[in-house]
């Protein structure tokens, strides 16, 4: 996992070397992620952003949490590890396969009893959540066409003071270039969007591939 790509690198470094490190249980998952999903480890966070999740829900206080997007589990297991007894995680994701991963870290790592995976498309599972302001806590990392869906559906349940984490919102430093395809012009409007949104406040944070922080009122 290479700190972030579009800061001068020594400071990227410096920034990662000065963070408090994974354990061996999250290097082992981050290890066994490069060799059995190949080009796909990329969706995995980088560690400072672990650190830096489970901060944030110790931080807010959070009891409820979702996450859309779990992959191989690193994520949900630094949001868990920062909830309180009690609190509890719903995952979301599609794939059986990298998920099925998850589950044996979860357990390893003794939070299996705080989350719940659901498989299927996130917006269909969200859209089926109490229509009430009960989250505390929420995490976007997935398809990056679905983040306004992903976004819209949290925020109506977002408990006022809430926070959202949304991933890859820099998109590798291409996000400033207009000419660049991809991801990056969905990944442009739905930042634009977030800022324009008078329902939060928010600041994009150059850590890993950007991770924008959404607050609720």
């Amino acid at each position: 996992m290479k700190a972030a790509n579009f800061i001068d690198a020594a400071v990227a470094e410096y920034a990662v070397s000065h963070t408090t490190p994974p354990d061996d249980l999250l290097l082992a998952l981050a290890e066994e992620t490069r060799r059995v999903t190949g080009g796909n480890a990329g969706m995995q966070i980088a560690p400072e952003q672990g650190t830096l999740l489970t901060m944030l829900v110790q931080l807010t206080g959070a009891r409820q949490a979702v996450e859309v997007g779990t992959f191989t589990g690193y994520s949900s297991i630094c949001i868990a590890r920062g909830l309180p007894s009690g609190g509890r995680l719903l995952a979301c994701d599609v794939s059986d396969e990298w998920t099925s991963i998850a589950r044996r870290y979860w357990d390893e790592a003794g939070v299996a009893d705080k989350i719940e995976l659901r498989l299927g498309p996130a917006a269909e599972t969200l859209r089926a959540l109490p229509e009430q302001e009960w989250i505390d806590f929420a995490f976007i990392d997935a398809d990056k066409v679905g983040y306004p869906v992903y976004y819209e559906e949290i925020l109506a349940r977002l408990a006022p003071g809430g926070l959202i984490a949304v991933d890859n919102t820099l998109q590798h430093g291409k996000i400033t270039d207009p000419s660049y395809g991809g991801n990056v012009p969905g990944m442009r409007a739905f930042n634009d969007l977030v800022v324009d949104d008078a329902r939060v406040r928010t600041v994009l944070v150059p850590i890993g591939d950007g991770l924008t922080l959404v607050r609720k009122g």
